[in-house]
């Protein structure tokens, strides 16, 4: 009784023989074999996941470099939008090009015009933009009629400005240029009393006097005689003015006899 309850698997003693104790021994072999496999997965393991080791903490900026947070990075973006800003480009572009150009252009066409306007305007052209003697005494308007000569220094300085007047005139008032070198004119020089030129005769729209100014004198004076002719007024504020003037007397030296020319 004692043999059957120390069996561990209930078979009868009888039946176990010395031949069976090697096969027990050989599964506990297997078993030391197969305990060492553990440890070498564990190596394998820690090799085959590279991603789970943190970065050493070397790697990161230092922090004296102002680089650490999310602050100092704005910071850094705004002064480099600020250089960028303030930056020149070296070279001008196609854009930059064309409104040199243009700007160039328009200065030049405004600096044109204005000695055109100032300067450039001669005893000629007055001439010919003039309206004859004979219909401005007919046409019912107001007239000024300059007495001049191609030879008179005052005549052409005071042309600029005969020329701006007569612009903003010249649909209410006639103008009418004779020069005194023409021997056409010897009856009128005698019938105005030309000693002087540029003589300037202000007439009303009947073709009667009602002032003269004589030589250089400012523009307002002859501006405000000849507002007066277009208004209608019975008198014109200088009546009688005398500037700066060229004697009629030369003209004997520059006679030309020419009755077809109104100037």
């Amino acid at each position: 009784m004692a043999r059957v309850a120390s069996t561990s698997i209930g078979l009868p003693p009888s039946r176990l023989g010395p031949s069976d104790l090697p096969r027990r021994r050989c599964p506990a072999a297997s078993l030391r074999l197969r305990s060492t496999r553990p440890l070498r997965l564990a190596r394998l393991t820690c090799l085959a996941e590279p991603k789970s080791v943190e970065p050493p903490p070397s790697e990161s900026p230092p922090a004296d470099e102002n680089t650490s947070g999310p602050d100092t990075t704005k910071e850094c973006h705004k002064d480099t939008s600020i250089y960028e800003d303030a930056k020149i480009p070296e070279f001008p572009n196609k854009d930059i090009n064309r409104r040199i150009a243009l700007t160039s252009t328009v200065a030049a066409v405004g600096l044109f015009l204005s000695r055109r306007l100032d300067f450039g305007i001669s005893l000629k052209d007055l001439s010919a933009a003039a309206i004859p003697y004979e219909e401005a005494l007919t046409n019912g308007k107001p007239t000024v009629v300059e007495f001049y000569a191609d030879w008179c220094e005052v005549c052409r300085e005071l042309a600029p400005q005969i020329y701006q007047v007569e612009q903003q005139f010249r649909d209410q008032v006639n103008f009418v240029m004779l020069n005194v070198d023409n021997t056409k004119w010897e009856q009128e020089l005698d019938e105005f009393g030309v000693e002087g030129i540029p003589h300037f005769a202000f007439l009303d729209k009947d073709g009667n006097e009602e002032g003269n100014v004589v030589g250089k004198l400012p523009k307002q004076y002859f501006l405000e005689n000849v507002s007066a002719l277009a208004n209608g007024e019975p008198t014109v504020p200088h009546a009688r003015v005398v500037g700066q003037y060229s004697s009629a007397e030369a003209r004997k030296v520059h006679q030309v006899v020419d009755p077809r020319s109104h100037g």
